[in-house]
């Protein structure tokens, strides 16, 4: 099995996606996350027209849909509202040819934690089935958590997962901010290969800072340190996309394609 690599930022290196998508071919890079994290405020006639440009440049696209998502609410309008934010989403990334579909999934609130997950579970069947009726080409990805007051630890991802055959998204940083500090790569990308039904793999990356409650920022490669993952994923013949989300996006994707390639890996 042919092992693929891509590497790229969490949004355009330019002023707009178009022109970014045409960048991130001459930085030696092979991906771009496009961030609708504060509104989607793109046409579907402008998404049409970035993936009728990107059909020449095949930069993997991933679309990262709006903050203000909480498909466990007490108040069913916000959990309406949340999956009419995903979905917009959705519709806009298939325009571009652009998948997954990348979301931090919910708040535990004062709800017991199963009833959270069933709660997201129900949410996330729901939003596929509308998927599937509309024909769009994108897989949903819930985003592993970097705070304690939110759903998505790897654990509960991976369930969800396999129940609904949805894709996830790892974000490493989030993962050892969550665990003050501490992270197993090996354990973590073990439990990602047991999804089956997933042979691309779609994750984030940077340096973070912490407190005792989780993430509070998202800083420049650091740590976690990115080269014990990059010889794991190598020895474990992952093929995956990394989204670089520190605050120099793609300078640091590029550190990341230099300690790869420093492992013998050779980028197409």
């Amino acid at each position: 099995m042919v092992q693929n690599i891509f590497l790229g930022p969490a949004g355009s290196p330019e002023k707009s996606t178009i022109s970014g998508i045409e960048t991130i071919r001459k930085l030696g890079l092979q991906a771009m996350e496009v961030e609708f994290t504060y509104g989607v405020r793109m046409s579907n006639a402008l998404a049409k027209k970035i993936g009728k440009i990107n059909k020449k440049e095949k930069i993997k696209l991933s679309v990262h849909a709006p903050y203000w998502i909480n498909l466990a609410s007490t108040d069913k309008k916000k959990i309406e509202a949340s999956k009419k934010r995903i979905l917009t989403s959705c519709e806009r990334a298939h325009y571009m040819g652009a998948s997954p579909v990348v979301f931090h999934p919910a708040f535990y609130g004062k709800l017991e934690k199963e009833k959270i997950y069933d709660m997201v579970k129900t949410a996330v069947i729901e939003m596929n089935d509308i998927i599937k009726k509309n024909k769009w080409s994108v897989k949903l990805a819930p985003e592993t958590t970097g705070k304690h007051s939110q759903f998505g630890t790897l654990d509960e991802l991976i369930k969800l997962s396999k129940e609904v055959k949805c894709f996830i998204c790892v974000d490493f940083a989030h993962i050892y901010a969550r665990n003050g500090g501490k992270i197993n790569y090996s354990d973590i990308l073990k439990k990602m290969k047991s999804l089956r039904h997933i042979k691309h793999y779609h994750s984030h990356f940077s340096g973070i800072e912490f407190t005792a409650k989780g993430e509070k920022r998202h800083t420049i490669m650091s740590k976690p340190a990115f080269r014990p993952l990059a010889k794991e994923i190598l020895k474990k013949k992952m093929s995956i996309t990394i989204i670089s989300e520190s605050p120099v996006t793609w300078k640091d994707s590029q550190k990341q394609k230099k300690i790869f390639e420093d492992f013998g890996y050779k980028f197409s």
